[in-house]
């Protein structure tokens, strides 16, 4: 985090952290492919339920820049519309070269876990603070970029045969100067007054729901009926 930030910023992101430490939210798809062998349903299944997210985020970032459109919460969440945007054909590209049809892709999964995340990130763009919004953002940077890293890493690591586009894709440090826009932007709701505690209560809700999406994707598949 920028030392630019005031206290303020800087104790509820201390908070998420301390969350973070005190109650872990764990990536159970690490276990899964350290485990070697096939993964390549487990990596399809990731793959779709980060396309359904990918369809929340737009609607949810819309939403926010109607509600909160100074110049920089506008900056913010136009620039994470257009992140997301860019990253869909990359991730039909994906799913392309783990033998997936754009009818995978559009499919529901039955798992109530894949929907976790949208269903917390539409919560804190149709009713948080603009604070809670912009914290929300900076935390599922800073989880899900780390977490796809670490997913992407363990592969090379155990040898699995995974397509070059999978690895590429995950293997995503993700960018410093957009978490700090994020932090900006809940400091400017928090100098107007928005609630802290609001904030970390719903930054906790998105990474424990992308915490969701690692156990949806690592679990077994359920083998077909003939």
């Amino acid at each position: 985090m920028s030392t630019t930030h005031r206290t303020d910023v800087g104790r509820a992101v201390a908070e998420v952290e301390r969350l973070r430490d005190l109650h872990p939210v764990g990536n159970p798809l690490l276990e899964t492919v350290a485990k070697g062998g096939d993964t390549t349903d487990h990596l399809r299944r990731l793959v779709a339920v980060e396309a359904q997210c990918h369809a929340a985020e737009l609607a949810a970032y819309g939403a926010l820049l109607h509600r909160f459109h100074g110049a920089r919460a506008a900056e913010l969440w136009l620039t994470l519309g257009r992140l997301v945007h860019a990253a869909t054909p990359k991730l039909h590209e994906v799913a392309r070269h783990l033998g997936m049809t754009e009818a995978d892709l559009a499919r529901r999964s039955a798992e109530g876990g894949a929907y976790t995340f949208n269903g917390a990130l539409s919560w804190v763009a149709l009713t948080g603070s603009q604070a809670a919004a912009a914290l929300a953002a900076h935390t599922d940077m800073c989880v899900y970029f780390a977490g796809g890293t670490a997913v992407a890493r363990r592969l090379r690591e155990a040898g699995a045969e995974v397509p070059d586009a999978f690895l590429g894709y995950y293997d995503d440090p993700g960018d410093d100067a957009l978490c700090d826009l994020a932090l900006d932007v809940a400091q400017e709701g928090l100098d107007r007054g928005d609630d802290p505690d609001e904030a970390v209560f719903h930054a906790r809700r998105v990474e424990e729901s992308i915490g969701d999406i690692w156990s949806t994707a690592a679990l077994t598949p359920v083998p077909k009926r003939r």
